[in-house]
């Protein structure tokens, strides 16, 4: 029988993408859930659908100026985000991934988000500008949005997929969630074929998600068709697998930094102090620094393998250089 402890090590993606506060804090709270709820029998995707409520119930209360229901607001995110972690631990140990789950799993989160800029903006509007006794109006929609679609979106998405990337060198494809777009355009039109409207609609969306990854990362796209290249034909790739991996573990602290927990104490602190414009700051400034940092430091490493495989340079192991 296993220990709480195992169960919990065992739930994670991997102890190289988790970050600090999920593994002592949010994985723990999330296994005792998942134990507690596959107990009743309840399946993951009903945990992601409650959790969907509940971040939009924290962003109705985010709209509000005064603490208390603030607080609430915090308190609703947070149970929010413990449902999340708690359907992928439960699909984790349990085996129990259907398309559906991983459609919600991709549409929660950004249900929460999208609720709580609009939120954000109705409680600006008829605030002052900082330091001025002009009101905010519009430029409260303009300011999320910018935060939200240009800056938000594309931090979260890219810092997924290095994640996706690093799991798939360290634990192989099904150890991972690492797709491409021909790939989903070819399940997008077997699921066209089929009829299954659901199924159209997720390989659909999904299929573009990963043409925007592919598109900013053409250093790794080149590297890593090489590298599947000359794996397939059978040739010795373990040097530059652990020097991929050496290179790609320490960011993958900017990953985890740039998806929920970060964003989301900014989030409270902003609203808490009755400051929500800092919170969109934040994500124009603070994290869009760190996810150009992340994003050259990736593709940089990719050219730099790229150029040893290409030159016939076997990488040296860590410590042996």
């Amino acid at each position: 029988m296993s220990t709480f402890r195992q169960l919990l090590q065992d739930s994670f993606k991997s102890n190289d993408t988790e970050e600090w506060l999920d593994v002592h804090f949010t994985r723990p709270i999330g296994l005792v859930f998942a134990l507690f709820w596959n107990k009743l029998g309840v399946h993951p995707n009903a945990i992601t659908i409650l959790s969907i409520f509940l971040g939009v119930g924290a962003a109705v209360m985010f709209y509000y100026r005064d603490l208390a229901h603030n607080i609430m607001g915090v308190a609703l995110l947070m149970l929010a985000n413990f449902c999340d972690s708690t359907d992928g631990q439960m699909a984790r140990l349990t085996g129990k991934k259907t398309l559906l789950g991983r459609m919600l799993d991709g549409f929660s989160g950004d249900v929460w988000f999208f609720c709580i800029y609009f939120a954000l903006a109705c409680r600006l509007m008829p605030q002052d500008i900082p330091f001025t006794h002009v009101k905010w109006g519009i430029w409260a929609w303009v300011l999320m949005a910018v935060a939200g679609f240009l800056f938000h979106s594309p931090q979260s998405s890219l810092s997924d997929y290095y994640r996706q990337i690093h799991l798939f060198f360290l634990k192989g494809k099904e150890g991972s969630e690492l797709d491409n777009y021909q790939q989903q355009r070819t399940i997008y039109g077997q699921q066209k074929e089929a009829g299954s409207i659901v199924g159209q609609l997720f390989f659909y969306n999904y299929a573009n998600y990963c043409k925007s990854q592919e598109k900013r990362t053409p250093q790794f796209q080149s590297f890593f068709k090489d590298y599947m290249a000359k794996y397939r034909q059978g040739e010795d790739m373990k040097a530059f697998k652990a020097r991929f991996l050496d290179g790609s573990r320490p960011l993958m602290p900017y990953t985890n930094i740039l998806t929920f927990n970060t964003r989301a104490i900014c989030l409270y602190v902003s609203c808490l102090l009755d400051l929500p414009w800092i919170y969109p700051l934040f994500e124009i400034t603070v994290m869009q620094g760190l996810y150009v940092y992340m994003h050259r430091k990736h593709e940089s490493l990719s050219l730099s393998i790229a150029r040893q495989m290409d030159d016939g340079v076997i990488p040296q192991e860590k410590g042996k250089e």
